[in-house]
């Protein structure tokens, strides 16, 4: 038996923080003590340190580097125990052949398309059995909704016939019984975008009935944000569906300072009756592929026919103008601003050198108007570009971190020369930055939003809290010392004062080295009891 002695206890409900030892014994938490002295075969002193439950990043993108890179430093060393994958409503399951394909295109600016990798899941089921074959961390899955439409209407830009409208409902009715925890939406990528609230409504129904929750990327972060907001909180009320919205933040000049309206829209529709949290991360810039500033018009049939288009004098300059002037859909409406979009992510050694810099700066270095730049370099690397956007407010950001609904995603990309530092360093900075300099929230309302709140949301009924019975999903951590060191410049940083991460009972990160062991799973939804196992 495994006793961590002396620790204080943040126990994920938000609660007073409290002294105890709890000892750890076949995965699960078997005794926690405030007075007597626990033995086991293995004692850890825990004086001065933090025991909270493990980490539960609820927007993550590591949907194949969990696979192809098993150490999975990135989330293990943050103290994340669970990841929920599948998000923006673009992933690689449930997928045949050659929607498979377009995907690792489209999605290479996200995830990479690792060569030699073995792609041997086509289902919901099938990808979950393949991380019950071991992982660093325990991972959840959503159905994601952009995909289902590939499988079952394709890459055109309408509403779907009855029948292919049965097809996507049968489809995702399927892998929530195969285990999805819910449904992602990515309302400003494409093919999902060309959906309607009509057809969200039924797709919900369908989640709703089977236990899950509806995690949308809304249509607009920007010009029309709180319309997309209001639009969500619609689909939610009229399908009986649970929401949860992503990264969940008011972005580009026009939202500045406007969070609290965003906050009234949820808080009254939590009041008329709707089920709804939210998640964010600690950062001003957010980070996608390059492509998905595009007009969704210029993707309708796939990458190879936004490609076509781009290459094409005329089509070219239609695009730049609603990228420049009018305001694309795929940047939420608002004129580009090429002094704000930073690529952080090439494939082709020849255009590395353009990582770090703003396509303004490359541009000007090039000689080209930056729209040019952009379309050759979407060509050149066949969509497979990742940028950063530094279009957020601080303001904002605190704002919406303090709402008892929040909980934290990282919404990190592990992949490219310089992603986003978010991937490595979102937990520990919650905790070092916004808890211990500024005090925005407390310790114990940080971890519970870390923790016990998104267990809520995921409906677990044993992990999220340091309970007895609970699986033992554990990280210890020094209060005055966790620290996130990732930077923009040097984003692939470890963080500061974790010595120690337990997933499943099993360390992962012992006395402040990372272990070999994998022993997370796939955590299912159990359409029967209603319950997340």
């Amino acid at each position: 038996m495994l006793v961590f002695r002396g620790a204080t206890v943040a126990d994920g409900t938000g609660g007073e923080l409290y002294r105890a030892d709890v000892a750890v014994s076949d995965g699960r938490i078997a005794e926690i003590s405030r007075s007597e002295r626990l033995t086991g075969t293995r004692v850890i002193d825990a004086d001065g340190l933090v025991l909270a439950p493990g980490f539960i990043d609820m927007h993550s993108h590591s949907d194949l580097q969990v696979l192809a890179e098993p150490s999975h430093e990135a989330k293990v060393c943050q103290g994340v125990t669970l990841e929920v994958l599948g998000q923006d409503g673009l992933s690689y399951a449930p997928a045949d052949d050659a929607v498979l394909a377009q995907l690792r295109q489209q999605l290479a600016g996200w995830n990479d398309d690792p060569a030699g990798f073995d792609w041997n899941w086509r289902s919901v089921a099938e990808y979950l059995d393949r991380l019950d074959g071991g992982i660093a961390v325990n991972a959840a899955y959503l159905v994601p909704q952009g995909t289902v439409r590939m499988m079952c209407v394709g890459w055109e830009d309408r509403s779907p016939t009855p029948s292919e409208m049965d097809a996507m409902k049968e489809l995702v009715a399927r892998s929530l019984r195969e285990g999805a925890v819910g449904m992602s939406s990515g309302l400003t990528y494409t093919p999902g975008m060309y959906a309607d609230t009509v057809e969200l409504v039924e797709l919900c129904r369908v989640v709703a009935e089977h236990g899950g929750y509806y995690s949308p990327h809304h249509r607009s972060y920007g010009a029309g944000a709180l319309e997309a907001y209001a639009e969500m909180v619609a689909v939610s009320r009229h399908s009986g569906c649970p929401l949860h919205l992503a990264h969940a933040t008011m972005n580009f000049p026009v939202n500045k300072g406007r969070a609290g309206e965003l906050l009234s829209i949820v808080d009254n529709a939590v009041a008329g009756g709707c089920d709804i949290s939210l998640d964010t991360y600690p950062y001003l810039p957010g980070a996608t592929y390059l492509s998905a500033l595009l007009p969704s018009w210029v993707s309708e049939g796939g990458p190879d026919a936004a490609l076509a288009r781009m290459s094409d004098v005329d089509t070219r300059e239609r695009i730049r103008v609603e990228l420049e002037e009018t305001g694309s859909d795929g940047c939420h409406g608002v004129p580009v601003d090429w002094t704000t979009i930073e690529i952080n992510g090439t494939r082709r050694a020849e255009n590395a050198h353009l990582v770090g810099r703003s396509v303004a700066e490359s541009a000007l270095a090039a000689g080209l108007a930056p729209s040019e730049l952009y379309f050759d370099t979407l060509i050149s690397e066949r969509m497979g570009t990742s940028c950063l956007m530094h279009v957020g407010h601080e303001e904002n950001v605190r704002a919406i971190m303090r709402h008892p609904a929040h909980t934290v995603g990282s919404d990190g990309l592990l992949v490219g020369e310089r992603p986003h530092p978010r991937a490595w360093g979102t937990f520990p900075r919650y905790l070092a930055h916004y808890v211990r300099e500024l005090g925005v929230l407390s310790l114990a309302e940080c971890v519970a939003h870390m923790t016990g709140n998104a267990a809520r949301r995921l409906r677990l009924s044993e992990r999220g809290l340091v309970r007895e019975g609970h699986r033992a999903d554990l990280v210890l951590f020094d209060p005055e010392t966790v620290a996130d060191t990732a930077t923009f410049e040097q984003p692939r940083s470890r963080p500061t004062g974790i010595p120690y991460v337990f997933v499943n009972g099993v360390a992962v990160v012992d006395d402040g080295v990372r272990t070999s062991a994998l022993p997370g799973r796939a955590v299912r939804n159990c359409v029967k009891s209603g319950v997340v196992a």
